[in-house]
């Protein structure tokens, strides 16, 4: 494997985890399996009904050569919240993190050296079982591959374009935005394609009610900085809660600066000193630029930001290049 050719793209691994639920909801039995398809009921609910929901998480190699994890807990426990809300069965956090742990180090050998990428994992959680009217499926799957990708996604050595999207919300109050359902994202490629086509990075979606508050990219929160105040969008239900999000909250009020989790206007956004993204996949990316009614308006980038020192504290964590002073990080060596 070149990894200086390593980008986002698709690359099988070794092997995948796969447990399945009983009838009542137990997860049991779990095991490694080589890499491969996996048969699925026609009348599953997950084909008809799309009840299925997944998580992002990534393993990093030390400089020491070891190899280790950011926060899996916290990811369990998002999955949990996210079946709940879609009656689907869910396994542990115990189950989930050992799952993760086992899958990794069975693919360790996809793990890029350090300061070359990461090996994404994605923990899939699906109504497997057949129903063939509207209703929650009698059995799930949890099912986890990886994937190494580069270190750049989106952003860092070219940071974001986005477009404000001023019709089309991402989520409505009172549905599905607050989990990781699988629904969630298909119904923005249409908007994705139209905004890249015309040259920028992503989309960045209002809310559904006045179309004039920040709510998130699609596929990552957003953060505004003005002054020593760092703003984002608060966990009302349309909004997902990050992990990545969570972190850097917690690491900028350990720095010194005002975090706060408040509405955020388009108006308040354009005044911004500086914008940034979180998310697994797109780490900590910061904003160029955003356009708002044919209104390019261009944010602080680059060296000397709140961006780059936040960036630089949690890929060190997360690496291992620093002290992880909040037990974030769980070794797999």
């Amino acid at each position: 494997m070149d990894w200086d050719k390593l980008t986002y793209q698709v690359i099988p691994t070794d092997y995948m985890y796969i447990m399945k639920s009983n009838e009542d909801g137990i997860f049991s039995n779990g095991c490694l399996v080589p890499f491969g398809t996996i048969q699925l009921e026609p009348h599953s609910s997950v084909l008809n009904y799309g009840q299925g929901l997944f998580e992002g998480m990534k393993a990093y190699r030390r400089p020491d050569g070891g190899v280790q994890i950011f926060r899996p807990e916290e990811n369990a426990m998002r999955a949990q919240m996210g079946a709940d809300r879609l009656l689907m069965a869910a396994p542990s956090v115990e189950q989930y993190t050992d799952a993760v742990k086992q899958v990794v180090r069975a693919n360790k050998r996809w793990v890029p050296p350090f300061g070359k990428g990461a090996l994404y994992i994605r923990p899939l959680l699906f109504g497997s079982g057949s129903v063939m009217g509207i209703s929650p499926a009698p059995q799930c799957t949890f099912l986890i591959y990886t994937n190494p990708i580069c270190n750049v996604y989106k952003g860092r050595t070219t940071p974001m374009d986005l477009l404000i999207e001023e019709k089309l919300p991402r989520a409505y109050p009172g549905g599905t935005g607050g989990v990781k359902n699988i629904g969630n994202y298909s119904s923005v490629f249409h908007v994705m394609k139209e905004a890249k086509a015309k040259g920028f990075t992503d989309v960045l979606f209002l809310d559904a009610v006045e179309h004039k508050y920040v709510e998130e990219v699609t596929s990552c929160n957003a953060f505004i900085v003005k002054g020593n105040l760092i703003s984002t969008s608060p966990l009302i239900g349309t909004i997902l809660p990050g992990i990545t999000r969570k972190s850097i909250i917690k690491l900028a009020r350990d720095l010194g600066y005002k975090a706060e989790e408040r509405k955020i206007s388009v108006d308040e956004l354009l005044e911004a000193d500086e914008v940034f993204c979180t998310g697994t996949a797109v780490g900590i990316s910061e904003v160029r630029s955003v356009t708002y009614q044919n209104k390019r308006v261009e944010f602080k980038t680059g060296a000397d930001t709140v961006t780059q020192r936040l960036y630089d504290m949690i890929t060190g964590i997360q690496t291992g290049l620093l002290e992880d002073k909040n037990e974030w990080v769980v070794k797999i060596d």
